[in-house]
């Protein structure tokens, strides 16, 4: 006799699909969280108090004030 398999429901379904999307977000994030620790383990380290630090937006800032 052929054994019956039972039919997989939609509630099954849909938490394979968001099993896999889980995974398809980790896959995707983890290779910039391993790059990022490798970027901020080279970079210099900031200074400590709150000090006037010359950053990027402060830059940018800087070029669109100029007459």
């Amino acid at each position: 006799m052929a054994e019956q398999q039972p039919k997989p429901s939609r509630r099954s379904f849909f938490a394979g699909l968001g099993a896999v999307a889980a995974a398809g977000a980790a896959a995707k994030l983890l290779p910039q969280s391993s790059q990022a620790l490798t970027d901020s383990a080279v970079a210099a380290p900031e200074p400590t108090g709150d000090s006037y630090r010359l950053t990027e937006h402060v830059k940018k800032y800087y070029r669109t004030t100029t007459i």
